[in-house]
């Protein structure tokens, strides 16, 4: 016959035993909820990425259309050299349009990109470089900008530019 010392041992030691399971268990699950939100937050850092570099091939190879299919409607912008905000998506695929009919062997690579995401509303900030040909005259500059997307219908659509030349010193 068990005393009711080992009989209390005995129901303690099973609890015990079940509260650590359930506990590692639970970890286990959070890690896996953790791993799968990390990767899922890189996969949409790199769509995001992936949409501003598309953005500028399209530029490279005079596709307004596929500049503009990245473009939100209600997109504005501070460009570097705009001296007010430019509105709307019209305005900025009519005015990419009218400088990429203007210029050749346009090139921007991207630096230090760092992404941003809040739900469906993302920033990336960045640095440029980028060269080129307009009107005749070879361009190159650097600078540094922000860009803000938003997720609509499981795509990332540039909704604001913000740019600024950085000057050689």
């Amino acid at each position: 016959m068990q005393t009711p010392f080992k009989i209390s041992f005995t129901v303690w030691s099973i609890m015990i035993f079940a509260v650590m399971a359930t506990s590692c268990q639970s970890n286990s699950e959070k890690e896996a909820q953790e791993l799968v939100t990390n990767k899922s937050i890189a996969s949409e850092e790199e769509a995001i990425k992936a949409a501003l570099i598309d953005m500028w091939d399209a530029v490279e190879k005079a596709d307004v259309d596929r500049y503009a299919s990245h473009i939100h409607p209600d997109f504005t912008q501070f460009g570097e050299y705009d001296p007010v905000l430019r509105e709307g998506k019209e305005a900025e695929v009519e005015a990419n349009a009218a400088w990429v009919a203007d210029s050749k062997d346009i090139h921007t690579e991207m630096l230090d990109p760092k992404i941003t995401i809040k739900g469906d509303v993302a920033w990336i900030t960045y640095y440029w470089k980028d060269h080129g040909e307009t009107a005749g005259k070879a361009f190159a500059s650097t600078g540094k900008s922000t860009r803000i997307f938003v997720k609509e219908n499981d795509r990332w659509l540039c909704i604001h530019g913000h740019y600024t030349l950085l000057t050689a010193e």
